[in-house]
């Protein structure tokens, strides 16, 4: 019986089953996914509760209806940003004098939606940029040549206002000289929280330059802000 017991093969030492195995490693992988996303989505939070709490609002600030996060960008009142416009917000713009609005979204939209601008007498001009993601050196170039050339006032909006207004806005601000980089993006995390490689972006704008994040930032920043970005197709 003892030398049975000796040939027998030990069940602690025999190879785990192949979906055991893979079950253990995708575990891990969530849970330091979960920990990546907390760490910064937690992180990017608190700067921007921060940002807030510390920063006065650019005086000029108002509520118009139908515009969330309306502000002024400059002193002469050239260039506002906000979120998209209801088919009032355009109306009331009109009517405060902008001319030419500036739409950053990439995302699809009906030609109903896209005729609301016209419909308030205003021009528009569509630079896509992707959700959570930064403008490219020739997007923030046709920006600053709108902007100078437009007959008025103009406002700029992607989504929520936040993310990519607030990136196209640093590189203005930084481009035209009114503001320095540190202070661009800590306007912006004072309107809300923008992602990762938005933040990058600003923080290294410079007169001279208006480049994309290099890819670990990305990456970092596109997983980080996934759960956002899937949540806003609800």
């Amino acid at each position: 019986m003892a030398v049975l017991s000796a040939t027998l093969p030990n069940p602690a030492l025999r190879p785990r089953p192949l979906s055991r195995r893979l079950l253990r490693a995708v575990t891990i992988a969530l849970i330091g996914y979960l920990v990546l996303w907390a760490v910064g989505a937690g992180s990017i939070l608190g700067l921007s509760f921060w940002a807030r709490a510390e920063t006065p609002a650019p005086a000029g600030t108002r509520a118009v209806q139908g515009v969330n996060h309306f502000q002024p960008v400059d002193g002469d009142g050239r260039l506002w940003r906000g979120s998209a416009p209801s088919p009032a917000g355009y109306r009331a713009l009109a009517a405060m004098g902008v001319t030419t609005v500036v739409d950053l979204r990439a995302e699809h939209m009906s030609a109903a939606e896209l005729s609301e601008p016209d419909k308030a007498g205003l021009t528009a001009v569509r630079l896509p940029i992707r959700d959570g993601q930064t403008p490219s050196p020739k997007q923030v170039q046709r920006f600053m040549d709108i902007v100078s050339s437009a007959p008025g006032p103009v406002f700029v909006h992607c989504g929520a206002g936040v993310g990519r207004t607030g990136a196209m806005v640093a590189a203005y601000l930084v481009n035209s000289g009114q503001d320095s980089a540190t202070d661009a993006v800590r306007r912006n995390l004072a309107v809300g929280p923008p992602s990762l490689e938005q933040i990058y972006y600003g923080l290294n704008l410079s007169p001279a330059k208006a480049e994309q994040p290099p890819l670990p930032v990305v990456v970092v920043s596109r997983l980080v802000d996934a759960p956002r970005r899937i949540m806003s197709y609800f």
